[in-house]
């Protein structure tokens, strides 16, 4: 019997969208933590955080996506992810959940006023449209 393996995603919250990653991407998720500024950065990124003793740089994803800032919840959590051989934090308002998609479709245009250049595709999970995003594409912008 043959064994249909379908790829695994985190799924979060950014103020009232979804958004998911591919699960291998994600390193581990951490409770929120006092983040240490760094001077003459660029505006996303909110500072560096002590991770069991490996620094890690952290950034906001409200502020990539441009969207409000907002003061951190007891939901706000950070995404540590792999990306181009090194560890980064992810702000996010929220995780929801682990899951799959029956069914990605492509990203066209813009979705909730975001660059659809930010996003591999659009999955359907329950009742809701939860754009999957390219790590790459927002995380390497100026």
């Amino acid at each position: 019997m043959e064994t249909v393996l379908q790829k695994q995603y985190v799924e979060f919250g950014v103020d009232h969208e979804h958004y998911a990653i591919p699960i291998s991407d994600v390193h581990e998720i951490i409770r929120m933590q006092e983040i240490t500024e760094i001077p003459s950065s660029r505006h996303y990124v909110k500072g560096i955080i002590n991770l069991r003793g490996k620094i890690v740089p952290v950034l906001s994803l409200r502020v990539l996506l441009q969207m409000e800032e907002v003061e951190p919840t007891k939901h706000t959590r950070i995404l540590v992810v792999h990306h181009q051989e090194e560890s980064l934090g992810v702000i996010v308002d929220n995780v929801n959940k682990v899951t799959t998609f029956s069914d990605i479709q492509p990203a066209q245009g813009s979705i909730s006023g975001v660059s659809g250049s930010f996003f591999n595709g659009v999955g359907f999970s329950s009742s809701e449209l939860v754009g999957i995003l390219r790590l790459d594409e927002i995380l390497l912008r100026d």
